[in-house]
This record gives C-alpha cells, sequence and structure tokens, in this order.
C-alpha cells in the first residue's frame, strides 16, 4: 500500500509540474500579444467576422475576417474607415503586418486608465 501511495503522489506531482508549465507558456504569449495603449495610433476590433479590405469601402475585396480582440495600427483613415497594420496574428489567420481597412464602428481606439 505504501508503494502505490507513493507512486500516486509522484504522478500527482507531475501532472501538477506539467499543468503549471504549460499555464506558465500560455501566459507568458498571451502578454507578448497585447496591444499597446498609445491613443490615437492603437485600434481594437469590437465584432466578429469584421473584413478586412483592400481599400476604404465595401466594393473592395476582403482579406479575411478580424474578430474581437484583434488589434492593429492606424496607417490612415478616409471618412468611416481606418487603415490598420494587423499588431499580431489574427483569430482567423492573417499574418501579423497585414495591412487593410475596416469600418470605423467595428475599431475601438484605446483608452489609457487613470488610477488616481
Amino acid at each position: 500500500m505504501n508503494l502505490r501511495t507513493s507512486r500516486l503522489a509522484a504522478s500527482a506531482v507531475l501532472a501538477l509540474s506539467l499543468t503549471a508549465g504549460v499555464s506558465v507558456s500560455a501566459i507568458s504569449t498571451a502578454s507578448a500579444a497585447e496591444m499597446p495603449c498609445k491613443p490615437g495610433a492603437y485600434y481594437e476590433i469590437h465584432g466578429s467576422g469584421v473584413h478586412l479590405r483592400t481599400g476604404a469601402g465595401v466594393g473592395y475585396k476582403s482579406l479575411g475576417l478580424l474578430y474581437k480582440g484583434d488589434w492593429g495600427r492606424k496607417l490612415d483613415k478616409k471618412g468611416s474607415w481606418i487603415k490598420l497594420r494587423l499588431g499580431q496574428k489574427s483569430r482567423s489567420g492573417l499574418t501579423k503586418g497585414t495591412t487593410g481597412w475596416v469600418a470605423s464602428r467595428y475599431a475601438y481606439d484605446c483608452t489609457p486608465m487613470q488610477l488616481d
């Protein structure tokens, strides 16, 4: 019975250390892709299935879709459209650095939090 208890304890410790290792790497990966907050410069998508287009308008070809949490640096603005350069790989698989236009109603400027 002692040997079985020792094996169970060793298995539990191994499982806990593996779980902790996975959690730590997942946290560090997520923080590396966080959007920098510089008002007027970075925008985050707040919609599901927002088209990133080749031009400022619905008549332009879609490069792919963006989802809530995808973000990019603002390069230009035309009317109600914002040109973004993606700051990370999008959730739909568009590569970091892809440039395109999104309707501004789906992209929100970051707002720094003031703690005082």
